[in-house]
């Protein structure tokens, strides 16, 4: 089968309810397990509030700033919440996660409708990303978020139960971010599926719930909705979210992502060394630095 014109583009949530101490072994695991399969990137939710365990806090850009040193290339991208840091010192914990992973960070990004804008005059004085600056990821809920990844993302997720709407809600994201005056070529769009392999091949289908569509069946069965929606055109790719991460994000890895590089669907080497490069990303050329070049 010959190789696919457009690149596809993976990533994986290694969220787990029992685990939440920043050193704990199970989030490096994780990552490296992902890493094995050349995924694009890795997310970890934020928590504002300690779990019920009484373990702590679940701080995301800690955690992936403590898995950066053991992992190589794989993307690291936390959700960080002003609302709870703050806005100043996010930029700041961002770029040394990009520092420490050699310009693997990324960032997702939570809009809030109710907490007040902030406007910061000037640059932050953070040193520069080595990637240019950290990815931006929005997920897509509302309209809100719509035109905010449209604005803004270099990478949007979505949330579709078929190839149809999947493509309807890309090509409209593509449509703002044009209107905007972006390249529209210039955001992924990736499909944000949870997925649950206990059931097997028999049990294969995707299926609407509350946190968006759930897939149920076998690797088998998800390479093959993978390659039909991002073939199509609907999608970019996915980001997966297993329902039992070492469980089903071992199947994943070696059972959906090791077909779909066997009929040449997926990359099996990274790149580059930067999460931009692995998601294909032009590096940004900062603003102050073409005004201090236009003031010479």
């Amino acid at each position: 089968m010959p190789a696919p014109t457009r690149p596809l583009h993976l990533a994986v949530a290694i969220d787990g309810r029992q685990k939440y101490s920043a050193a704990s072994a199970y989030y490096v695991e994780l990552a490296r397990l992902a890493e094995h399969g050349t995924l694009d990137f890795v997310t970890l939710e934020d928590s504002p509030a300690p779990p019920e365990d009484g373990t702590g806090r679940l701080d995301a850009l800690t955690v992936l700033t403590r898995v950066a040193p053991a992992t190589d290339r794989i993307g690291l991208v936390p959700t960080v919440t002003t609302t709870h840091t703050g806005p100043f010192p996010v930029p700041a914990a961002l770029a040394t996660l990009d520092r420490v992973s050699d310009g693997r960070a990324g960032w997702t990004v939570r809009v809030s409708t109710t907490g007040a804008g902030v406007s910061v005059l000037g640059p932050s004085g953070v040193p520069g990303s080595p990637q240019g600056d950290p990815v931006i990821s929005v997920p897509v809920t509302d309209p809100d978020t719509s035109d905010i990844a449209a604005r803004y993302a270099d990478v949007a997720y979505i949330r579709a139960t078929d190839r149809p709407s999947a493509g309807t809600a890309r090509e409209a994201l593509r449509t703002r971010a044009r209107a905007h005056g972006r390249d529209p070529g210039a955001l992924t769009v990736l499909a944000d599926l949870a997925v649950d392999f206990r059931g097997g091949e028999n049990r294969a289908g995707a299926i609407g719930h509350s946190g968006g569509p759930l897939y149920q069946g076998g690797p088998v069965h998800l390479a093959d909705l993978i390659a039909d929606w991002q073939q199509s055109g609907a999608v970019d790719g996915f980001h997966i979210r297993p329902l039992d991460p070492p469980r089903d994000l071992e199947r994943f890895v070696n059972g959906t992502v090791a077909l779909l590089q066997h009929r040449s669907l997926f990359r099996g080497f990274y790149p580059g060394t930067t999460l931009r490069e692995h998601l294909g990303l032009a590096r940004p050329v900062n603003r102050y630095t073409l005004a201090r070049e236009a003031d010479r």
